[in-house]
């Protein structure tokens, strides 16, 4: 399979661009090929994502969860950390039934939406207090970008991509770890300052996913190919 789904693959292009310098050492790993080969180029802020400011609600949050994917998104362990926490976990997704039960057995005020517009995810960003996205494995983690970019707090995991992605402007917990995803959470909701930190913290990191230098990263990556492939 690593032979037919990376190595074959990689020995016939030019170049592979990836979207995280995780990811790129994973490609590296699996397809065995020149380092030099594979760069890095981030994934941009999707349109509409701007800053929209909200007083913080300290009395009962809301906690944006986006994704449920059992394999990774973690949310059984998020509603352990969560338990006896006055919020509200507001879930994009669809929920399974041991993701349901989680949630029930551990007392969380939580609802679910799925199929929605991109008008209704970002206006779910736009409504929350703070993003909560304690993923076990991700290759890059949109959802961490588009808290910075809204102006809300991110509490997000200390693996994989999403340190490299969130850069100072997130709360990074252990994923599997509840306790720590509970530090990270409390820590979010009652200290004043460490919540307006990682917001402008936010607004500086975004920056680095503008669409028109992603555009211009990927057009110089083509230029380049184009170079070698007509010497």
């Amino acid at each position: 399979a690593l032979l037919w789904w990376y190595r074959l693959p990689a020995r016939r292009v030019a170049a592979i661009a990836v979207i995280s310098e995780f990811t790129r050492q994973e490609v590296l790993h699996y397809a065995r090929c020149a380092p030099e080969m594979v760069r890095v180029i981030y994934c941009p802020v999707p349109d509409g994502f701007t800053p929209c400011p909200k007083p913080f609600n300290t009395e009962r949050p809301a906690l944006l969860q986006v994704g449920t994917a059992e394999h990774n998104k973690n949310i059984c362990r998020v509603a352990e950390a969560i338990r006896g926490i006055p919020c509200r976990l507001e879930i994009i997704g669809r929920l399974t039934d041991r993701q349901r039960q989680a949630l029930q057995h551990n007392s969380v005020s939580y609802t679910e939406q799925w199929d929605l517009s991109d008008q209704e995810v970002l206006q779910c960003y736009r409504d929350c207090d703070m993003v909560i996205f304690a993923s076990s494995y991700e290759g890059f983690g949109m959802p961490i970008v588009e808290g910075n970019a809204t102006g809300r707090p991110v509490v997000t995991s200390n693996i994989c991509s999403m340190p490299e992605v969130a850069g100072s402007a997130a709360c990074l917990v252990d994923p599997f770890d509840c306790s720590s995803i509970r530090r990270g959470i409390l820590r979010v909701i009652n200290d004043h300052d460490y919540r307006n930190h990682l917001i402008a913290q936010g607004f500086e990191n975004v920056k680095r996913f503008r669409a028109d230098i992603i555009a211009a990263q990927y057009a110089a990556l083509y230029r380049e190919v184009l170079s070698r492939t007509a010497n």
